[in-house]
């Protein structure tokens, strides 16, 4: 069989073959975009730390859904009523420990953030890992945790000026409060 094609088909064929590369294209940049776009919106600044700790934005994405991927396995629960209340009383006894000894209050927060965290599901990891995995759920929060625990395990030579140690026990009753309450149904799914 011997086709010949004329130059009207083969540049028919051409502009076809084209219009469908085009359009591959433009599906792949769009699916992208919203990929980057919904990342973003979901992860807040732990999307922005993601790209410049991975250093590119492809890199930043695969690690964000690798957490999501590995909290998803992880099993996650909500405090019952009972538990929500002895850290809900933990809590409060910790900030009263803040006017006359505000080191020892921020370093006791971070431990009953990491408490509650393993109480919930979370693994007890690395402070790295842990933040990686609370981001998923809770990304808003994510910077308030980090530099509050940053100032938690602060050496005592570099110590925290009493700002500082007030900022980090802020930031940790915030985190505290979004860990502790309850979330219902429509929350969970926004959440995930």
């Amino acid at each position: 069989m011997n086709y010949h094609f004329t130059n009207a088909e083969l540049i028919g064929a051409a502009v076809v073959l084209l219009f469908l590369v085009i359009v591959a294209v433009v599906g792949i940049v769009h699916k992208r975009r919203t990929r980057t776009r919904t990342l973003r919106n979901r992860f807040g600044s732990e999307y922005d730390r993601a790209v410049v700790e991975h250093g590119s934005s492809r890199k930043a994405e695969a690690r964000l859904a690798d957490r999501e991927t590995r909290v998803d396995a992880l099993q996650i629960r909500e405090l019952g009523a009972t538990e929500r209340e002895r850290f809900v009383a933990e809590w409060y006894t910790v900030q009263s420990r803040f006017v006359d000894h505000p080191k020892a209050a921020v370093t006791e927060a971070d431990d009953l953030i990491a408490a509650l965290l393993e109480a919930r599901g979370y693994p007890k990891n690395s402070f790295e890992q842990r933040a990686a995995d609370v981001s998923v759920t809770y990304p808003r929060v994510m910077e308030n945790y980090r530099t509050a625990h940053a100032i938690a395990v602060r050496p005592g030579r570099a110590d925290a000026s009493t700002e500082e140690l007030r900022t980090a026990m802020i930031q940790y009753r915030a985190i505290f409060d979004e860990l502790v309450q309850a979330q219902g149904p429509q929350e969970k799914k926004s959440a995930a």
